[in-house]
């Protein structure tokens, strides 16, 4: 059969960027949004500029001009989104009300990939305040698209391990600390951990599986789920220094929540969860899902030991 077309909306962005490339790198006729909302911003221009050097098509569209949308869809049979919702950088995933009312009057769509790429809000309906706000708002967007009898794949991806490996899951840096460590509790609850990469791999072959089809994809490859004391001893094997552990209970964590911001506050929540409740991991994965490492086994998914090595 052949391959589907796939419009990327959010290509610029931290995953987007990766899923044109894997789309690309697929076989795939590629179409990527030009949104008229960047503006000036010639760093995100220039960077949609090398994806049609590399041979994707560029689409005008706007979230403004539900017309655009409508338009852009047409052309695909597949569309992903990969629009930000983290609150630290920008959270738009409301905005996708309008991408799925645009996928819904196109009526030519046989794969929707709604931007989620993390923890599983479908499990999260006992969050934190306010970090829960990101779960809720995912959860709207599935509801909307059920609703509207849209096809669809859900990625879970868990954690990226450009923000929770290579700095061995400390808040408030992005490379391994020095000499000492903070661990979260004792430091031995399983986490699922992820090259954003292999991400975008992951999700497009999902794209043409009927296996897939109105299901969530895990992406917890075996030799990926490691506790926290698993990770650091890694690095500490890679730079070959012990490094010194200072635990925080749950109760201290929270506590800190007091006095940050909001977006800080939306990313300690989601790190309670991770690190103390064991979200990402505590449940077998049932009827309605699959695990992305047992349909595509040919992957070669980059492992935590390999990913650190760039940091040494």
């Amino acid at each position: 059969m052949p391959k589907s077309k796939v419009l990327v909306v959010g290509g610029t962005g931290y995953i987007g960027r990766r899923i044109v490339k894997a789309s690309l790198a697929q076989g795939h006729e590629t179409y990527v949004l030009q949104r008229k909302e960047i503006g000036l911003d010639i760093d995100k221009l220039q960077m949609l500029l090398s994806f049609k050097k590399e041979g994707a098509h560029l689409v005008e569209g706007s979230f403004n001009d539900h017309k655009s949308l409508v338009e852009a869809v047409r052309k695909v049979d597949v569309v992903i989104c990969t629009m930000s919702g983290v609150h630290f950088r920008s959270h738009n995933i409301l905005l996708q009300l309008k991408l799925v009312e645009a996928i819904k009057e196109a009526g030519n769509v046989k794969r929707f990939l709604p931007s989620e790429f993390g923890m599983d809000p479908a499990r999260m309906a006992h969050a934190l305040e306010p970090g829960r706000v990101t779960f809720d708002e995912k959860m709207v967007i599935r509801k909307a698209i059920e609703a509207a009898n849209i096809p669809f794949t859900y990625v879970v991806a868990n954690c990226f391990a450009g923000y929770f490996a290579g700095n061995l899951s400390q808040m408030e840096c992005l490379t391994p600390p020095r000499n000492k460590v903070i661990l979260y509790g004792d430091g031995n609850v399983k986490v699922a951990f992820m090259d954003e990469d292999d991400v975008a791999t992951y999700a497009i072959k999902t794209i043409d599986d009927p296996r897939t089809l109105n299901k969530t994809l895990y992406l917890r490859p075996p030799g990926n789920i490691l506790t926290q004391r698993e990770l650091v001893a890694k690095w500490e094997k890679i730079s070959g220094k012990q490094l010194e552990k200072i635990s925080v209970s749950d109760r201290d964590l929270l506590a800190s929540l007091k006095v940050m911001d909001f977006a800080g506050q939306v990313g300690l929540g989601h790190f309670y969860h991770i690190f103390y409740e064991g979200c990402l991991t505590n449940f077998e994965i049932g009827e309605g899902a699959e695990e992305a490492s047992k349909l595509y086994p040919e992957v070669r998914y980059t492992r935590m030991e390999e990913y650190l090595k760039i940091y040494a």
